[in-house]
């Protein structure tokens, strides 16, 4: 059975021909047309959909159906989505106009909840019945998979992990409230972070640099530069607080970390893992869940959505 995968983004838009093993057979990728409205969008996903059966070598009509990840808020029984500032979208229906140009069922989901899926799938967390996914990005991105099935909540408007509060009355976050965990542990974060540290010492290698990113600050932490060995420290603190809450209430079998910043690796990692093992409530009891980065990348949200049919 070959499914359709869509990884709908504000930047871009990328579609995959996925069969029974999960593997991408055709791909193709194109720019989204946010400033012309939900209709060229579509029409967009129509056609990287028509190539990337091109390159499988199948027609579209050999596609038993079609699953989106999407930004935002996803009214998964309506095919609705809603929140998604990114695409500037508060309520665009989907799944019907999908419906129509593919000719096949289309299934929605949450972006990120579909990375999770497609990890669980195909990833780095094969084999495991259930398991939590955070991606380090410009905000924070997560999903629960438990028993195969996305857990979203009612409705699907549940699993928005960046946005549970840490800190009452913390630091501000971009959906308004305060002391959210996106507001401490995102790379935007990470990146606001080693700005401070670096206005607060010129000496630092950080404040030499020419641009900050999540690489450039920790290939100077990993060069042995002390403040960028603390404020990486820190954050992976940060990051700690929010998986060992996650722990403590979800308990799933593996803890996975994605995003840009995931690509630093141990170097990321190790700290976090510290942090959980001196924190979580069970950690005297029962065996902790091991931590690991994401495998897929990009091909996650294509496999996931896939996954959905």
């Amino acid at each position: 059975m070959y499914r359709i995968g869509i990884d709908l983004g504000g930047t871009n838009i990328a579609v995959g021909i996925v069969d029974d093993e999960y593997r991408i057979l055709g791909a193709a990728q194109a720019p989204t047309p946010v400033r012309d409205g939900a209709g060229a969008v579509m029409g967009q996903i129509a056609r990287c959909a028509a190539e990337a059966c091109a390159a499988a070598g199948i027609a579209l009509s050999d596609c038993a159906g079609a699953g989106i990840g999407a930004p935002g808020t996803c009214d998964t029984a309506r095919g609705v989505v809603r929140n998604a500032h990114n695409l500037g979208w508060d309520g665009v229906n989907v799944t019907q106009p999908l419906h129509a140009a593919l000719g096949c069922p289309v299934f929605l989901g949450n972006d990120a909840d579909c990375a999770a899926l497609g990890e669980v799938v195909a990833g780095a967390a094969k084999g495991c019945d259930s398991a939590l996914l955070i991606t380090l990005g410009t905000g924070i991105g997560g999903g629960y998979v438990s028993g195969g099935t996305i857990q979203s909540g009612d409705g699907g408007l549940g699993g928005e992990f960046g946005h549970v509060c840490i800190a009452m009355d913390g630091e501000a976050c971009t959906c308004g409230e305060r002391g959210c965990w996106e507001a401490y542990a995102s790379a935007t974060a990470l990146i606001r972070q080693a700005k401070a540290a670096a206005a607060a010492h010129p000496e630092s290698a950080l404040a030499r640099a020419e641009t900050l990113s999540g690489r450039s600050i920790y290939a100077a932490a990993a060069a042995g530069d002390a403040v960028a060995m603390a404020v990486t420290e820190r954050y992976a603190q940060y990051i700690g607080v929010g998986l060992v809450g996650f722990l403590n209430a979800l308990y799933p079998q593996v803890l996975l970390l994605g995003g840009g910043v995931a690509g630093a690796g141990d170097a990321l990692l190790d700290p976090v893992r510290r942090y959980v093992a001196q924190h979580a409530f069970v950690r005297n009891i029962a065996p902790l869940p091991p931590i690991r980065a994401a495998a897929l990348g990009g091909d996650a949200g294509i496999i996931g959505a896939a996954a959905l049919v």
